[in-house]
């Protein structure tokens, strides 16, 4: 595996670089602060085509492979962790599951417009009583009209329920929603859906979070009250959805480790400190202490590139890559938080505090242990796949 980025991957990776320092970095902070959705630097993101990255240009997107695509997450993620968290759940998780399980009118239709970044896509699989144990969810789908009753095609579904930590969900245009159409059958009989908040009657955002961090990007809670959408816009067969929700969060992994390796900007900012701050008369980067913490951030952030293009790797090959990206979640959002906290104990007292950035840094990190997949969750993923 040669994981050497081409000439056509850096360039593309520089050109957001670029686009982070001058357009989002200046704002991280306010975005922090106000917690208020960027939509001004979403519509420059899309001009750029950021928000359709490795969907094919057929349907609007960029056409990247698996190791442009996270490289470019991962600039976006250094500038801000809610814009990462914007970008991972509109394209891995909100796009692709349109591409690899939407038909052709339904690509056209709902695809496209997210891709070229005219719209904004959402996830919705977590309830307030189903994150990690998806079939436990209580939402259901009810097919009516139709052959519904004598096992054939209904003429649409009728939607009670409630999702909880929906990224981008008070901001979306298109929600693809999970839900049980068959709540005897194996796996809980989940069928996914393509939900239009605008026209859909029986939509409600009940309400966004106020978090921790991942600022900027809104989390909602979302209803659906006898919400009739119509057969066409299932995505894949019924009872499908379960299946296509583990193949979609597999690969959103490797995005979030992407996101997770956005603590670069940690090590910058405390690259950076360490060369300034003296004590004893001398820069803290002079002692051998302060070295070694440098040094030991910058080692566990190659590592979980690696780790990340390994997975990417596969994908691209084809190949299983259910463990790869397993580890590269796990293991890259466990550094995360460990740089961060670094970073902060190299700033000392001055990283304790909202005047230098690697105390919301830290704040952002801690969610890539969480969402797509907890820490726990992925370690028995990992264990399952070496007992296998």
């Amino acid at each position: 595996m040669d994981f050497a980025l081409t000439q056509e991957q850096r360039q593309i990776r520089d050109m957001v670089a670029d686009f982070v320092d001058e357009e989002v970095v200046p704002r991280a902070a306010e975005i922090d602060e106000t917690d208020e959705f960027p939509a001004d630097l979403i519509e420059e993101m899309a001009e750029l085509g950021l928000l359709g990255m490795p969907i094919p240009e057929e349907y609007g997107g960029a056409g990247l492979d698996y190791h442009a695509y996270p490289e470019a997450l991962v600039e976006i993620s250094r500038g801000s962790g809610g814009l990462g968290t914007v970008v991972a759940a509109h394209v891995s998780l909100a796009c692709n599951m349109v591409y690899e399980f939407g038909n052709e009118a339904q690509r056209e239709q709902y695809l496209v417009p997210m891709a070229e970044g005219e719209e904004i896509g959402a996830f919705a699989l977590s309830e307030p009583g189903a994150g990690s144990d998806v079939p436990a969810m209580g939402t259901t789908a009810e097919p009516v009209g139709g052959d519904a009753g004598g096992g054939g095609e209904p003429d649409r579904y009728v939607l009670d329920g409630e999702k909880l930590w929906i990224s981008n969900g008070s901001v979306a245009d298109t929600v693809v929603v999970f839900a049980k159409t068959d709540p005897a059958a194996d796996g809980g009989g989940i069928s996914s859906f393509i939900i239009r908040p605008e026209t859909d009657d029986g939509f409600y955002v009940e309400g966004t979070e106020d978090k921790l961090g991942d600022k900027g990007c809104p989390t909602a809670e979302l209803r659906f009250d006898e919400m009739e959408i119509p057969a066409e816009r299932r995505l894949g067969e019924e009872g499908a959805g379960f299946v296509q929700a583990l193949k979609t969060l597999n690969g959103g992994r490797i995005t979030i480790a992407a996101r997770s390796i956005g603590a670069q900007a940690a090590l910058d900012d405390a690259l950076e400190y360490a060369a300034e701050r003296e004590q004893f008369d001398q820069p803290i980067s002079e002692f051998q202490a302060i070295q070694h913490k440098l040094a030991d951030m910058d080692t566990k952030i190659q590592a979980a590139r690696y780790l990340m293009h390994a997975a990417a790797d596969k994908k691209m090959r084809g190949d299983r890559y259910v463990k790869e990206a397993a580890q590269a979640k796990l293991y890259a959002s466990e550094m995360a938080r460990e740089v961060c906290n670094e970073a902060i104990q190299i700033h000392g007292g001055y990283g304790y505090t909202k005047d230098f950035a690697v105390e919301r840094y830290y704040r952002d990190a801690k969610l890539n242990e969480i969402y797509e997949g907890t820490s726990e969750v992925l370690r028995n993923t990992i264990a399952d796949q070496l007992l296998d």
